[in-house]
């Protein structure tokens, strides 16, 4: 019966018309921003490290960062040493961020967009408490930033 040529045909129609494996197609070609947002990541996980462990341990040679922002350090000294364990908290998630990132884990992109949503909203947030600039600066410059990692050619980067 495999020498009838109807059967072969049919055979290979089979064949051919199986369902694609959606994971064995290659990722796009990177948008240009894809290597700066993913620095950006690894920045920021640096600078809250920094940050949480001159506020867990203070009076150390890193409390003369704090002359950059005085009125966050005068701020954020009262919440008591813990505040620094949340900023740990936060270089550690940005460090993960940044290591999915660059690997085009979807998780990374996920926990990407968990942390830059969270900074709109905390920036919204300072618009009504008192600091209007700082807040429409930040809602505005974050929410670009949410919108361009949400775009579907960035979305498409992390491959499964």
């Amino acid at each position: 019966m495999s020498g009838n040529p109807v059967y072969r045909a049919l055979a290979q129609i089979a064949v051919y018309s199986l369902a694609m494996d959606d994971t064995a197609t290659p990722c796009v070609a990177p948008p240009r921003g894809m290597t700066t947002i993913g620095i950006f990541f690894f920045f920021g996980a640096l600078m809250a490290f920094l940050a949480g462990t001159s506020l867990a341990k203070r009076g150390t040679f890193l409390d003369r960062m704090w002359v950059l922002n005085p009125h966050a350090y005068d701020e954020l000294t009262p919440l008591g040493r813990r505040v620094g364990l949340f900023f740990l908290l936060l270089a550690a998630a940005l460090l993960l961020a940044g290591v999915g990132w660059f690997k085009r884990r979807r998780w990374g992109w996920q926990l990407a967009v968990t942390i830059i949503g969270i900074q709109v909203i905390g920036d919204a947030t300072n618009i009504f408490l008192g600091r209007p600039v700082h807040g429409v600066f930040g809602v505005a410059i974050a929410g670009a930033l949410l919108f361009y990692i949400t775009r579907p050619y960035m979305r498409h980067q992390f491959c499964r």
